[in-house]
C-alpha cells in the first residue's frame, strides 16, 4: 500500500513550495547547456562550459588508441558468406525502413534476423572508419551479434515484442557483456562488465545488442573546449549530413549519427542536458529524453544521479516508441526509479489514432524568426492544433554547472564500485586526471578542464541541495506558468534550446525532424510536456512527422 500511494504522489507530481529567485534573467542567442542558445544577462550557470562549439578544424580526427581492425577482427570470419551482391540486394528493404516494416519484410520471407544483422555490421564496416566517407561513430561490435541473430531466426514466434531480432547500438556509457564500456575514456579501455538494467530488459525482449556507439568523451563531461562526438577512444564522429562542417551534436554524437546514417535499427543514447536532443536534431533524428526515472540508470557511466537518463534516438516516431516501449519499467538499484503501473505495449498502443485536434501549445515568440519552425507550426495548425504564442518566463539556471560537478563527483566512484569492472583501480575524477597525464597527447589532447573543476569544487551536500531545489523549482516554473495560463497542452521548442530548463523539472522532451536550413543543416522540432507525459509526446510527434514528411537520409550514404 505505501508503494501505491508513492505512485500515485509521482504520477500526481505533488509540487513542493516555489521560492522567489533571485537568480539571472534570460534573454537571447547566447548559449546556455549544451548546445543549447537560451541566454542570461550574465551567466552564472557555467553552463558555457558545456555548450557545444563550433568546430571545422579538429586536432584528432582517427582515434589514436582504437584502429579498424581491432573493433572487426572477432567480427569478420561471420561475415564472409555475406557479399556485396547480399547487401545491394537487401538495400531497399532495410534502409530507411521503420522497425514494423523490417518485421513485415522478415515476416514475409523477405530477409531473416540474420540478415538484417548482417547488412548491418557491413554496412558500418564499408562506411563508418578509415574511407572518405567515414563517421566513426561506432566504437565496438558485438562478437555474438550474427549468434544471436541466428538464435532469434530459430526461436521467433508470434507472440514477441516489436523489438525482437532488431539490431540496437548502444551509447558506450551503457555497460553490455562482451564489450568494454569506456565512456570514450582509454582509461575505461578495458572496463568489461555485466548488462546494464536496461539492456537486460532489451535482451529479454529479444533485441541484439549490435555494438556500441561513439560519444562526446565522459558524456561531454571533460574537457570544456572540445568539438562534441570527440572521444579519445573512439576518435572524433562527423555529421553524415555535411562531415567536417556541420556539428554532431552531442554527447550522444554516435548514436545520433549511425542511427541517422542507417547503421542500425535504432539506437540508444543518454542524456543530462540536451545530450539526446542535441544529436538527434542535429543528424534530423527522432530523440526521446524520458522522464527522470522512467528508464534505469543502473550501469551507465554518470554524470548526475539528479538528472541522467538514458533514451531511444530513432528514425522514427513509432520506432521510437517501441524502443521506450522495450526499456522503461522499476529498477529498484536506481534511487529515482519508480514502480509503473501500464503494461508493455502501453507507448506504441493506438499511435497511429493519435490527433492533435483542440490541442494548445505554446510557442515561445522570439522562435517565431526560425522559418522552419513557422513551417512545422503551420504543420500543427493544419492537423488541429492551437498556437499560442507566450512570453518566456525570466528564470535562470544557477549553479548549473556545480550541480554537476558535485554530483559526477560522488556518482562516478559509485559506478566504479557497484557497476565497473572490478580489476580496474581507477575510481575517481582525480584519478581518472592522474591517468590521463601518462599521456596526454593520446588521452586528453583538449585537455581536461571540466574534470578539474570538478576535482577543485568543494561544495558540500546540503549547498548541492539548495541548488537542486532552486533549479527543480525554476524548471518547473519556467514551463508550468504559461501552461497553466494559457491551459497548454504542451511547450513548442527546436533542437535542445530548452533542454536545460526541461532536464532540471525533470520533464520529457522529443525532438522530430522539421527540415533542414538553406545551408542544408537538420534542425528538430522538439515538443516538451509534463512528467510522465511520454505518450502524449510521441502522439504529438507522430501526428507531425506523418503530415510533414521532414526527413531526409544523408545522401552519400544511401
Amino acid at each position: 500500500m505505501p508503494r501505491i500511494i508513492t505512485l500515485l504522489l509521482v504520477l500526481c507530481f505533488v509540487v513542493s513550495c516555489e521560492e522567489e529567485s533571485n537568480n539571472t534573467k534570460v534573454k537571447d542567442d547566447v548559449k546556455l547547456g549544451s548546445d543549447s542558445t537560451e541566454t542570461v544577462e550574465k551567466d552564472t550557470t557555467g553552463l558555457e562550459a558545456i555548450s557545444t562549439k563550433d568546430f571545422t578544424e579538429f586536432l584528432v580526427l582517427d582515434s589514436k588508441n582504437l584502429t579498424k581492425d581491432e573493433i572487426w577482427n572477432a567480427i569478420n570470419p561471420k561475415l564472409e558468406d555475406f557479399s556485396e551482391q547480399d547487401y545491394e540486394r537487401l538495400k531497399s528493404l532495410i534502409i530507411e525502413q521503420d522497425i514494423p516494416s523490417l518485421q513485415q519484410n522478415i515476416a514475409e520471407g523477405k530477409f531473416t534476423y540474420e540478415e538484417l544483422t548482417k547488412f548491418y555490421l557491413y554496412r558500418i564496416r564499408k562506411y563508418d572508419r578509415e574511407n572518405p566517407l567515414a563517421l566513426n561513430s561506432v566504437i565496438s561490435i558485438d562478437p555474438n551479434a550474427i549468434d544471436i541473430a541466428i538464435k532469434r531466426d530459430k526461436d521467433k514466434s508470434d507472440d514477441t515484442h516489436a523489438i525482437y531480432g532488431m539490431p540496437i547500438l548502444l551509447k558506450d556509457n551503457i555497460n553490455a557483456s562482451g564489450m568494454a564500456t569506456t565512456a570514450g575514456a582509454v582509461a575505461l579501455k578495458d572496463n568489461f562488465t555485466n548488462d546494464a538494467f536496461i539492456v537486460e530488459k532489451l535482451k529479454s525482449k529479444g533485441a541484439i545488442i549490435l555494438g556500441k556507439a561513439n560519444l562526446s568523451e565522459w558524456a561531454y563531461f571533460f574537457c570544456g573546449d572540445c568539438p562534441s562526438g570527440y572521444s579519445a577512444m573512439g576518435g572524433q564522429t562527423l555529421n553524415p549530413y555535411k562531415p567536417r562542417v556541420f556539428d554532431t551534436g552531442g554527447s550522444s554524437s554516435g548514436s545520433g549519427v549511425a542511427v541517422s546514417a542507417n547503421f542500425a535499427a535504432a539506437t540508444l543514447g543518454s542524456e543530462t542536458s540536451g545530450s539526446i536532443l542535441s544529436p538527434a536534431s542535429q543528424n534530423s533524428a527522432v530523440g526521446l529524453k524520458p522522464t527522470i526515472g522512467l528508464v534505469s540508470r543502473s550501469g551507465i557511466v554518470p554524470i548526475s544521479s539528479t538528472l541522467d537518463t538514458a533514451g531511444p534516438i530513432t528514425r522514427t516516431v513509432i520506432d521510437n516508441a517501441i524502443v521506450l516501449d522495450a526499456i522503461f519499467g522499476e529498477d529498484e538499484e536506481d534511487g529515482k526509479s519508480f514502480m509503473m503501473m501500464w503494461e508493455s505495449g502501453f507507448y506504441t498502443k493506438d499511435l497511429a489514432n493519435a490527433t492533435l485536434s483542440g490541442k494548445r501549445f505554446g510557442a515561445p515568440k522570439r522562435l517565431l524568426e526560425d522559418s522552419l519552425y513557422v513551417q512545422a507550426i503551420q504543420v500543427l495548425k493544419e492537423q488541429g492544433a492551437e498556437i499560442i504564442e507566450i512570453e518566456e518566463e525570466k528564470l535562470g539556471l544557477p549553479n548549473f554547472l556545480r550541480l554537476l560537478n558535485l554530483d559526477m563527483k560522488k556518482d562516478l566512484p559509485n559506478y566504479m564500485e557497484r557497476f565497473a569492472n572490478k580489476d580496474i583501480k581507477l575510481r575517481t575524477v582525480s584519478d581518472m586526471m592522474a591517468f590521463n597525464l601518462q599521456d596526454s597527447l593520446n588521452y586528453m589532447p583538449y585537455g581536461q578542464n571540466l574534470f578539474k573543476g570538478i576535482a577543485a569544487d568543494e561544495g558540500d551536500e546540503a549547498f548541492l541541495e539548495r541548488i537542486i531545489d532552486t533549479l527543480h523549482n525554476n524548471g518547473k516554473r519556467y514551463f508550468d506558468i504559461p501552461m497553466s495560463k494559457h491551459e497548454l497542452d504542451g511547450f513548442l521548442s527546436i533542437n535542445n534550446y530548452h533542454a536545460g530548463f526541461a532536464a532540471v523539472a525533470e520533464y520529457p522532451a522529443l525532438t522530430v525532424p522539421m527540415g533542414y536550413n538553406k545551408e542544408g543543416k537538420p534542425l528538430g522540432l522538439t515538443f516538451i510536456a509534463k512528467r510522465l507525459q511520454e505518450k502524449l509526446l510521441l502522439e504529438w510527434a507522430y501526428v507531425y512527422e506523418q503530415a510533414s514528411k521532414a526527413r531526409v537520409a544523408p545522401v552519400n550514404y544511401n
